[in-house]
């Protein structure tokens, strides 16, 4: 029977992350790399703390291997770079185009799972995959340009999954490093903007600070609901309930911001939900 706990950690987590836009929105007016840094000061610290109270941070003390290092390092970079990418395409209005990067994600997740882990897929799997990379070669040529915003989030976050298969340390410790690995660089950082004048803490109202510093939390939370429900639940079950958070993420854009969303781009997204639904069906039929 699956476990309804892990069900609402999950449910929990892609809620929170599909309501992302309407957070980052409210804070729009701080410079997107100012709030990757407070993103990454704020988690830190959480983490910190919340290792702390459990008394798991002797866990950390230990000698890390160079190979640990250099996985968690690089797990690092690619979320750093995901989290500014996500954040800057919100406030600068492209949250359509950003949700169809974790749209696409789960089908390049799949690629990088046969092509580097030797996985492999039965014939009426690639049905699904063609489809969905049909509706982004369709949507690049409506756009008139690559959804390079999309396939960002999408390459990124793929990788940062991939990279994080072969980690070898628990959820909460490795984002534990890979946030002290980037936290000294952002606390300079934001500490610089201060002394320049430019810095957006506690200088624009008590709200904005608030929801700056509350950007750990946001980060974080869901972070660790998702790492709790993938011990309890099937991942064929995870992986069907990952869609609530770009379809929110999606109808964000386009009912509370008034994103344009024309028929063009309506038959490219077609395509790919079509092929997620194709792709959800036959593993389901399989069984």
């Amino acid at each position: 029977m699956t476990d309804k706990r892990g069900l609402l950690c999950a449910f929990g987590a892609y809620f929170i992350w599909g309501l992302f836009p309407i957070y980052w929105k409210l804070i729009q007016q701080v410079p997107a790399v100012q709030l990757l840094g407070h993103r990454i000061v704020w988690s830190f610290l959480l983490l910190a703390l919340l290792l702390g109270a459990t008394r798991r941070l002797p866990e950390l003390r230990g000698p890390l291997s160079a190979q640990t290092l250099r996985t968690y390092g690089t797990a690092a970079l690619l979320i750093g770079f995901n989290w500014f990418v996500y954040v800057w395409s919100v406030n600068a209005g492209f949250i359509v185009e950003a949700s169809l990067g974790y749209f696409i994600n789960p089908l390049l997740s799949v690629a990088l799972g046969v092509v580097f882990f030797k996985e492999r897929l039965r014939v009426l799997q690639w049905v699904p995959i063609g489809m969905a990379a049909a509706g982004v070669l369709y949507l690049t040529f409506v756009y008139g340009r690559l959804p390079w915003i999309a396939l960002c989030l999408a390459v990124s976050f793929s990788l940062y999954g991939f990279v994080k298969k072969t980690a070898p340390l628990a959820s909460a410790l490795g984002l534990t490093i890979e946030t002290g690995m980037l936290f000294v660089p952002a606390a300079v950082f934001l500490a610089y903007e201060d002394w320049m004048g430019r810095g957006a803490f506690l200088h624009t109202g008590l709200g904005p600070g608030l929801l700056m510093a509350g950007a750990g939390v946001v980060t974080t939370v869901p972070l660790l609901m998702f790492a709790s429900a993938a011990r309890r639940i099937p991942l064929s079950t995870i992986g069907v309930m990952q869609y609530v958070s770009p379809t929110l993420q999606f109808l964000c854009g386009v009912l509370i911001y008034g994103e344009a969303f024309s028929a063009a781009q309506a038959r490219g997204f077609a395509a790919i939900w079509l092929g997620l639904i194709v792709f959800y069906l036959e593993a389901l039929l399989s069984r």
